[in-house]
């Protein structure tokens, strides 16, 4: 049953592969004793990214702006990275080092890693660097009018790894919802509006503004200001399996916005002078994302599951570099020619957030890391940092 199961939900809502009809073979022509072979159209290759070997001189600015700010960042990453034998060694020194300046943590990283530039599988160097922050949002545990709900993970949401049937897409997962004995798509974020959604999920907490409460799923996490003053934080749990669409792509593709006029700020202008239009925005994006409760202060979890750091986590796409894994970026800050070189750490992951040189760069908590991050489209070239002697990541290839 389960593999029937997940048969029926990859083909049903994954739509990207299908099983082959057999190619029909041709009878023989009179005086041949051979069919003639049918033309096989070459299979596409996946995407892969390129590790090239670089030099720690090459790297822009090496070791960049606040190096020792990001140490802290390392060390959560190490609680999650520790007991595999690709980390190991240098997690184990890491926790016993006490540095004192800059110098230390460079050395320690010289000494421990080599950096490799990562180029698509086209050649392409450089990539969309996009920024993301903790929002705060006012609200409240009741409903009242204009609130929208964020809700728990619904109980007939399901998650299928299609990793087993179809082994280059490992790590794929697909959701659904069972409809008798057929596996059919999850609500999308339009059906959840109107009111379908199944499951019997919880309302975790209300938002007084939709916009926000959007802002705040593509975020992954945040915090609510409640009535009576106390404060929630959510973060990501799940999703309903729909793909991420950005709804400034669809005001630029509607004719309300230009593609440099895309951001947070302009999108939430246009949403105050359309209300009317608001609900047709928000459901240009099908995906919805169900939260959590998170516990402590320490700050937003990651999908490393560890608490990011500001101005030093970044998300990433894990098919192409590990969770965990140390990152020298090369971009310039948002609506600025002005360098922004600095070591990273990929804790994180997004559902826009996709290819091999892609990151989406954590600014932080409240107002102006969040001016930060809805103007950030920068352009920006990205070293994995690896441990010297590890084999590298299946997501590439080396390129000596």
């Amino acid at each position: 049953m389960r593999s029937l199961l997940l048969v029926l939900s990859f083909a049903i809502l994954a739509g990207c592969v299908s099983h082959p009809v057999p190619p029909v073979v041709p009878k023989p022509e009179p005086g041949k004793t051979e069919p003639v072979k049918p033309e096989v159209p070459p299979k596409p290759e996946a995407p892969t990214a390129r590790y090239l070997p670089a030099e720690w001189i090459a790297l822009p600015d090496w070791p960049g702006e606040k190096l020792l700010a990001t140490w802290p960042a390392w060390l959560n990453s190490c609680k999650r990275l520790a007991s595999r034998p690709v980390w190991k060694d240098a997690c184990a020194e890491a926790v016993m080092l006490d540095p004192k300046d800059d110098e230390t943590v460079r050395e320690f990283f010289e000494r421990r890693f080599s950096p490799w530039r990562i180029e698509s599988s086209t050649g392409a160097q450089s990539g969309l660097i996009t920024g993301y922050y903790e929002p705060l949002l006012t609200g409240g545990l009741s409903a009242k009018p204009g609130r929208v709900p964020f809700f728990s993970v619904p109980e007939d949401l399901l998650t299928l790894d299609i990793g087993s049937l179809y082994p280059e897409l490992k790590g794929r997962r697909v959701r659904g919802r069972l409809v008798g004995k057929t596996v059919t798509p999850y609500w999308s974020r339009a059906d959840i509006s109107s009111g379908k959604l199944t499951g019997n999920p919880k309302v975790l907490a209300w938002a007084d503004d939709a916009v926000e409460a959007f802002f705040m799923e593509v975020q992954g996490s945040g915090r609510i200001k409640l009535d009576d003053g106390s404060m929630i934080r959510l973060g990501y749990a799940d999703q309903n399996g729909h793909p991420y669409k950005s709804i400034g792509r669809w005001l630029v593709d509607q004719g309300e916005l230009t593609l440099d006029q895309a951001s947070m700020q302009s999108i939430r202008a246009w949403a105050a002078a359309h209300p009317e239009r608001l609900q047709e925005m928000l459901n240009a994006n099908p995906s919805q994302v169900f939260f959590r409760i998170l516990p402590g202060t320490d700050g937003p979890i990651g999908a490393l599951n560890v608490p990011l750091t500001d101005e030093a986590s970044v998300a990433i796409d894990p098919k192409f570099v590990p969770l965990g894994t140390p990152l020298y970026l090369a971009t310039t800050r948002p609506n600025s020619g002005k360098a922004m070189n600095r070591m990273v750490h990929a804790q994180d992951t997004g559902g826009a957030i996709a290819g091999p040189i892609r990151a989406d760069f954590f600014w932080g908590f409240g107002d102006q890391p969040g001016e930060l991050a809805g103007k950030m489209k920068q352009q920006g070239q990205i070293w994995l940092l690896w441990p010297k002697d590890a084999p590298l990541p299946s997501g590439g290839v080396t390129t000596p």
